[in-house]
């Protein structure tokens, strides 16, 4: 049997404040559990499956490139098909709308663990957030066999692209932890987020190139996260394409996105002590 000093519970003021970022290294099996929870349940119960993370955005490319390719004849960021810059585009963008889908409504999803045990929140939202990238990685996949279909040779800058794959990480994980410390206070948010998203879509560059975009506005553009991450995606893709890293307009993205995150976890923390009394 074990002896009387070998468990020990201690009660101290500010301890969980304290040890916070540790418990989200102790609690990272919870992490795993809930993230493959979300991957199976996201596709349960349908007829085919995980076919329709392929379905949604080569559906979504083929209206796209008739839409802005055809009808209203956008120019291009490169020398590539269009479908391929629209599916550049798209990459980033469905993670970002994903994540924030899935992610502002995770806590109130989780309403019976947030109320009976305890562990770092934070946990939940994140956990959302990598079951939307297994999409996006799935979708990256279609995009090499895209490659092959139209014979077209990416440039070498494509193995840059995991480090904008952090970017649009970061870019999605911020506004989408916000919104999920809103909605749990004020439940309007679940009717607001569609809008957001169905908005963003056509200010961000998906269908198009932010060169369309006129340079006095370009400042007031960029301020939009995702004009960042997705002019980078494209230039990783697309030959010829622009180089963001070499104009203002990136590094606003970028400042803009790490601001969103440490607000976030700022707001997060400030509201989380209330989630059960609030769900």
């Amino acid at each position: 049997m074990p002896s009387p000093n070998e468990f020990k519970l201690v009660i101290e003021p500010g301890r969980t404040e304290k040890n916070y970022w540790k418990d989200l290294w102790r609690y990272r099996e919870l992490f795993y559990i809930l993230s493959w929870r979300d991957i199976k349940v996201r596709y349960k119960q349908t007829t085919i499956g995980v076919v329709w993370a392929i379905i949604r955005p080569l559906l979504t490319m083929i209206v796209f490139t008739f839409v802005f390719g055809r009808l209203a004849n956008m120019p291009s960021a490169g020398n590539a098909p269009y479908a391929l810059i629209v599916f550049a585009g798209l990459l980033p963008w469905q993670f970002f709308s994903n994540s924030l889908s899935e992610s502002s409504n995770s806590l109130i999803g989780n309403t019976n663990l947030i109320t009976k045990v305890y562990f770092p929140r934070l946990i939940i939202p994140a956990s959302s957030v990598i079951t939307s990238f297994i999409d996006f990685l799935i979708s990256f996949v279609i995009l090499l066999a895209l490659f092959v279909v139209y014979q077209y040779t990416p440039p070498v800058t494509i193995f840059l692209m995991p480090v904008f794959w952090i970017m649009a990480f970061a870019a999605s994980f911020g506004p989408g932890l916000y919104l999920t410390a809103l909605n749990v206070k004020y439940r309007d948010f679940r009717y607001i987020i569609p809008f957001i998203v169905q908005f963003g879509l056509f200010i961000s560059p998906v269908g198009f190139s932010s060169s369309v975009v006129p340079e006095k506005w370009q400042w007031l553009y960029a301020l939009n996260p995702m004009v960042g991450v997705i002019d980078a995606f494209r230039w990783c893709i697309i030959k010829d394409a622009p180089n963001p890293l070499l104009t203002y307009p990136f590094y606003i993205s970028l400042a803009v996105t790490i601001f969103f995150v440490w607000l976030s976890i700022y707001q997060f923390r400030k509201m989380e002590k209330s989630f059960a009394d609030l769900i």
